[in-house]
């Protein structure tokens, strides 16, 4: 597992709302590494990968739900 991040820290690394943060962990886009209380923290490795290959995808056209299932059968 590489170096952890909280939500907040997403918004301001990678200039994503809060809200997007909760709708992709929520559809299945992000997956949470580890929990400190209440906060969710993830991995900044995982998410900064993810997001490249998220936003490679909608700008092909790919709708969330359809990006999710590419990226869980692995050809994301």
């Amino acid at each position: 597992m590489g170096k952890l991040i909280s939500a907040k820290d997403i918004t301001t690394k990678f200039n994503l709302a809060y809200h997007t943060i909760n709708y992709y962990t929520t559809i299945g886009l992000f997956t949470v590494a580890k929990k400190n209380g209440s906060a969710r923290l993830y991995d900044e490795a995982v998410i900064s990968d993810r997001l490249k290959k998220i936003q490679a995808m909608m700008l092909e056209g790919y709708t969330l739900r359809l990006i999710r299932k590419k990226l869980e059968e692995g050809k994301g």
